[in-house]
């Protein structure tokens, strides 16, 4: 089932998700109706707080950009309480979108490689190193889980600049092109 999207302005997105007790009803279906939501907004990663579920859970899916970045024709993982165990002091900055921030990207510096320990999707428990894109998409979808948001990591510059447009996602005064709450 299509969810609708939190966008900036809902308290949800800047909470700390909770853990998630794998023995939750209904789990699977949760999962299954972000990864829905996520691919029918066009997007490449979610976390649970954007469909308004302050869980620690994400979902990241690289198969559209694969012509830009073949490395993650199969990259998809689905990460429930994951936790960053190591973060490169190397950075790298790359342009971000994200689906609760419709219509604004900026570029956001974070670092180069992450290893998470996480649980997937057949509830086993992973740890796992990413870099380049793939790392880029795990750390925004984190971001996510500890009530951050991307725009929150630029400049104060920028940050003026988009304003008026953070201002009218507070005031829901858009069109959004999917489902949003």
């Amino acid at each position: 089932m299509i969810l609708p999207i939190y966008v900036y302005g809902q308290p949800v997105l800047r909470e700390i998700a909770k853990p998630v007790d794998l023995e939750m009803e209904g789990l699977d279906q949760l999962i299954a109706d972000m990864e829905e939501t996520m691919k029918n907004a066009d997007g490449v990663g979610i976390a649970a707080p954007q469909v308004g579920r302050s869980l620690r859970i994400l979902i990241v899916s690289g198969a559209d950009l694969s012509e830009d970045y073949p490395e993650l024709r199969n990259f998809r993982r689905v990460m429930i309480n994951p936790e960053v165990i190591e973060k490169s002091e190397e950075t790298a900055e790359y342009s971000e979108g994200c689906l609760s921030v419709p219509d604004i990207n900026c570029n956001v510096i974070r670092p180069k490689r992450i290893t998470v320990r996480y649980i997937n999707q057949n509830r086993e428990t992973v740890t796992e190193s990413f870099d380049g894109f793939g790392c880029r998409m795990v750390e925004h979808e984190l971001d996510h889980l500890d009530g951050h948001m991307f725009v929150d990591r630029v400049s104060q510059i920028r940050r003026k600049l988009i304003g008026g447009k953070l201002r009218k996602l507070e005031t829901r005064n858009f069109r959004p092109r999917y489902k949003i709450k």
